[in-house]
Order: C-alpha cells, then sequence, then structure tokens
C-alpha cells in the first residue's frame, strides 16, 4: 500500500515557479554549496532581500521585529479585522532552527503586506495581503489599526532606511511606528514615539524583482531618459542641478543680488534710451 505525499506548507504567491531540488554533488563542501544556493537566490525575481534605499520599499513586504525573547512579524488577522503581533520562533520546524532573524521569510499570507506609492511620492501605503485589503493607518493619537478600505493622510507612512539596514516608519503626524510591550507580556503596535530607539526599528523585506525594478527606474532617471529613448538634457540638468525638483530655489541673499542686478540693469536701459533720445533731437 502506498503512502500519501505529504502536502507542502511553504507559502506561494500567484506566479512564482517551483524550484527544482539539487542533489549535492560528490565531494562539495558545504561553503560552495551555501554560495550555489546565494546565486541562485539572486537570480530568482522572488527571493526576499533586505531594501536598501526607501524607493525599494515596494510590492510584497515582510515586516519583522527583533524582540526579546521571540522575533515577532506585524500580522493581519483576516477573521477577526485586527492586527496581530505573531512569534516567529511558533513557524519553527525541524529544519528551520538554525535560521537566524535575516533569514526568515513569510510563511502565511497573512504576514506578507502591499506597499504601493504614488509616483514621485516619498510616502507608502501598506495594505493587507489577505482579506479584502485594508490600510495600515495611524490616528493622531498613536491608535495603529488596519480597518480603511481608503488611503488618506493617516495611511501615509514615510519610511527611513538606516545605514545598519534597519527601517522606521514614520506617519502624517511625525511620529514613529513602535512595539509596544503591554499588560502580560504581549505586544501591540503604537504610533506616537518621539525618537527613534530599539522599539522602532524593523527588519524589512521585500522581493528581489521590485528592488530591481527600483534600481532600473532611479538609472533611468538619473540618466534623464524620456519615453522615446533620448535624452532630456535641459530638463536632466533643471532637475538634479536645483533644489525643489526642477523649481530653482536660492538663498535671500542671492535674490537680493538678482533683484539690485535687475535694478541696475533697468537703469542703464533707461540712460541708454536717454541719450538715443537726446541724439536724435540735436539733429532733428
Amino acid at each position: 500500500m502506498s503512502e500519501d505525499k505529504a502536502r507542502s506548507t511553504k507559502l506561494k504567491f500567484k506566479g512564482e515557479k517551483a524550484k527544482k531540488k539539487r542533489q549535492r554533488e560528490d565531494g562539495d563542501d558545504g561553503s560552495s554549496t551555501r554560495r550555489r544556493r546565494r546565486k541562485e537566490d539572486d537570480d530568482n525575481p522572488d527571493t526576499w532581500v533586505l531594501p536598501e534605499t526607501a524607493l525599494e520599499i515596494r510590492g510584497p513586504t515582510f515586516i519583522m521585529h527583533p524582540s526579546d525573547p521571540s522575533p515577532i512579524c506585524i500580522t493581519f488577522d483576516s477573521t477577526r479585522g485586527r492586527i496581530i503581533l505573531h512569534t516567529l520562533d511558533k513557524d519553527k520546524t525541524e529544519g528551520q532552527t538554525s535560521l537566524n532573524l535575516l533569514e526568515r521569510t513569510p510563511t502565511e499570507v497573512s504576514q506578507v503586506w502591499v506597499t504601493t506609492r504614488v509616483a514621485g511620492s516619498p510616502t507608502i501605503n501598506l495594505r493587507t495581503g489577505t482579506g479584502e485589503g485594508k490600510f495600515l493607518s495611524c490616528d493622531k493619537h498613536g491608535l495603529v489599526s488596519a480597518d480603511r478600505e481608503a488611503r488618506g493622510p493617516q495611511e501615509e507612512w514615510t519610511p527611513i532606511v538606516f545605514p545598519d539596514g534597519m527601517v522606521a516608519l514614520q506617519n502624517v503626524y511625525e511620529k514613529y511606528l513602535s512595539i509596544d510591550e503591554v499588560a502580560g507580556g504581549s505586544f501591540s503596535l503604537r504610533g506616537d514615539s518621539e525618537e527613534v530607539g530599539f522599539a522602532e526599528r524593523f527588519w524589512v523585506k521585500i522581493q528581489s524583482k521590485y528592488k530591481k525594478e527600483a534600481y532600473e527606474e532611479e538609472k533611468k532617471k538619473k540618466e534623464g531618459v524620456t519615453e522615446d529613448g533620448k535624452a532630456n538634457e535641459a530638463g536632466t540638468n533643471k532637475i538634479y542641478q536645483a533644489w525643489g525638483a526642477g523649481r530653482s530655489v536660492v538663498s535671500v541673499e542671492d535674490k537680493k543680488e538678482l533683484k539690485r542686478a535687475r535694478k541696475e540693469g533697468r537703469l542703464a536701459e533707461a540712460l541708454l534710451d536717454r541719450r538715443s533720445k537726446l541724439k536724435s533731437d540735436r539733429f532733428c
């Protein structure tokens, strides 16, 4: 009697291709195997990676916090319609006990948020990956929820990426998202921190293809390439050599100099016109 094969519980996204298992070659040491796996992961567009800049945070997003004694991730319970801080140690299997925090990936769709942004905007919106799609929001009192289907100012977050790779999320009230320990040793999300400390720093992971997409977009902007493939040098120079996204911004002193130059220029023109008129009167 043949035994039924156990069904895999690994999280998969729509369009994700199944990986082929590779047997270890004879004489192959562990280090070369790890290098080969890293290369395969780099080539796989669905690999979970850390963003290097705020513009790279887009698409499916996995948010973790290195809490003690167990790291947690921000999860949305679509059944109860509320945010849950899920303990990642509960997801450990026999083969995952050796994984450190930065090697963790989501095991359930409820652990994934979808990051969107308006083109050119520094702020992002975080929408739940399950249920009807609700946005992560924070009110003026610092209460964090995910129960709104429309986005507004309270659903906007500004990601700040630190040199060590960790990310802080600032809301519209210029306060930071943080992990808060409540009675009984459980945790909750708050959005009223004035400064960034340990509780306000998160590890954020995105998929490799979205990181590459952000890189290509930024590269095109720097090169000043338009849709027809021609370099718009004038527009590029104005955007990247001036503040305010192409709008010329000068200091107060420069404004005074410009004003004085214009005034002197108008006086010089008036004198020239006066002299020309006098010469013409003499010959009349």
